[in-house]
């Protein structure tokens, strides 16, 4: 499992980070895990996975 940072989910999304914490409140988008006090990350394959199926579902 990799963990990656917020600039990293916003380079593979090329969502800001305003709409990805707006769709993570609205069970949209996978939540981030606490590293620490000020630290957050994602599992890359869940962001994989969300946009894969963002993907499928236009087709």
């Amino acid at each position: 499992m990799k963990i990656i940072r917020l600039k990293k989910v916003i380079f593979k999304t090329d969502l800001s980070r305003s709409t990805i914490y707006e769709l993570i409140a609205q069970d949209q988008f996978p939540k981030q895990l606490s590293l620490g006090p000020r630290c957050v990350g994602w599992i890359e394959q869940e962001i994989d996975d969300w946009l894969s199926e963002k993907a499928a579902a236009r087709d």
